[in-house]
């Protein structure tokens, strides 16, 4: 039975409640544990503030960046480079969500990243996205 962590303690998910957050995160352009979040939040009117959502991606993209090195420690590198693109967009998220701001698709992400790459006046992070 898949298991959701919670301050240390195990939650045990029913295998239909895991595939239908896999589905959902899927279609909605997030991760699952993003996900979660969003939903419980809504659930326990608990909502996230942009900074609240900002260390959420925060804590995602260092999570990401240590699978990503364990990964590459035993030579997965399609599964690394994954994890890695998932730090990487965790990071924008963060950004974007300081400044009040959800992306959910890959198109988002990219705008987003342009308009910081303006912003910063750096068109060389345009191709490094």
């Amino acid at each position: 039975m898949p298991v959701l962590l919670l301050g240390g303690a195990a939650v045990s998910l029913a295998k239909k409640v895991e595939e239908a957050l896999r589905r959902e995160a899927e279609k909605s352009g997030s991760s699952a544990e993003e996900l979660v979040n969003e939903i419980l939040s809504e659930a326990l009117g608990a909502p996230l503030d942009p900074r609240d959502r900002a260390e959420l991606h925060l804590e995602l993209c260092e999570k990401y960046l240590r699978e990503a090195e364990e990964l590459l420690s035993k030579g997965d590198y399609a599964q690394a480079s994954e994890k890695g693109w998932g730090a990487a967009a965790q990071i924008v998220k963060a950004l974007a969500a300081r400044e009040g701001k959800t992306l959910r698709s890959h198109r988002e992400l990219w705008e987003f990243a342009g308009e910081l790459a303006d912003r910063l006046g750096d068109p060389e992070l345009r191709h490094l996205w």
